[in-house]
């Protein structure tokens, strides 16, 4: 049975008999909250506050994957960052309701960061630096590593040997594709020295909560092993002078708890690379889920992908000249 057949059978009577089977009580209330990747609900429960329960993708991650994912929030839990573990259940966080495994979560609220204010920027360098510490400590073990062969190559070949891209494109995507990951590998082969660390790992302001006047991280999900500016990169602006304000407050926080190489500033043109090519192959690999034709319609649009190869172009055009 695929994942998305299995999804398909995620009613909320499904969810609810989930939640209960742990001995909870639920209220009838479920709500869909906003994911793809994985189906994320808010849970009604009788007698306390509401949960979230997240159904993971089958066949995306391990189990050990999953707990080692877990035991990595709860350390940083412990070290008194703001994240939010699993619930543990007779001691396990990781569950099984027929096909699907699943894990409960403490619903907590927050709003998106003024990543326009210093403070802010300040603030989340100062997480992302006691993160790092922490990530820095012992190695995973089961969680894969940023990688350009999975992240890359992997994704190009998936892309080149689907239905989506015409033919009258195909030659030049496969060009322009390869020139780009060639690009990447030789800017992450004159950084080789960056130390490796457990990771985030999809560090996006959609990722960062602000409440109490502190970031909160979310969706641990993509938590891997790899150099540190993989967590810093997405919160920069595209346009060099702000880029430089704001790594500056970020930094002003970050080196009050773990150092930072400066040389790994040199592979953000590389990251985004690969983000903008693995993000396609993650929509191409997820077609079949009903939700992600709804999602990106444009998909199958010819005119999407000459402005994604003018994207790829324009990249590499960034990695030659950097």
């Amino acid at each position: 049975m695929t994942g998305e057949a299995d999804f398909r059978t995620l009613t909320p009577e499904a969810v609810i008999d989930a939640v209960e089977s742990l001995g909870l009580r639920a209220d009838g209330r479920v709500l869909a909250l906003n994911s793809y990747e994985n189906r994320v609900l808010r849970v009604g429960l009788e007698d306390s506050a509401p949960v979230v329960a997240k159904f993971y993708r089958p066949a995306r991650w391990s189990d050990a994957q999953i707990r080692e994912e877990h035991a990595f929030v709860r350390e940083l839990h412990d070290e008194g960052l703001s994240v939010v573990p699993p619930l543990a259940f007779a001691g396990e966080t990781l569950h099984a309701h027929g096909t699907l495994r699943f894990a409960l979560f403490p619903l907590q609220g927050g709003h998106a960061p003024e990543m326009d204010r210093a403070d802010v920027r300040l603030a989340l360098g100062e997480t992302l630096g006691r993160l790092h510490a922490v990530g820095a400590r012992m190695p995973f073990r089961h969680r894969e590593s940023l990688e350009i062969d999975i992240l890359g190559w992997a994704s190009l070949d998936t892309l080149l040997e689907g239905p989506w891209i015409e033919p009258a494109l195909h030659d030049s995507f496969e060009d322009v594709g390869s020139a780009l990951l060639e690009a990447v590998e030789e800017r992450f082969a004159e950084s080789e020295g960056a130390i490796q660390r457990r990771l985030h790992g999809d560090l996006h302001p959609g990722n960062v909560l602000w409440r109490d006047d502190r970031p909160h991280l979310v969706d641990f999900d993509d938590a891997r092993t790899g150099p540190a500016v993989q967590d810093l990169w997405m919160l920069l602006d595209a346009e060099p002078r702000r880029r430089e304000t704001q790594l500056t407050d970020l930094m002003a926080g970050y080196e009050r708890f773990c150092e930072f190489d400066r040389g790994e500033l040199a592979l953000v043109e590389a990251l985004r690379a690969l983000r903008i090519v693995h993000f396609h192959a993650w929509i191409a690999r997820r077609w079949e889920d009903p939700a992600f034709p709804i999602a990106f319609p444009q998909f199958a649009d010819r005119t999407h992908w000459e402005r994604v190869l003018a994207e790829w172009r324009e990249q590499l055009s960034v990695l030659r000249e950097a």
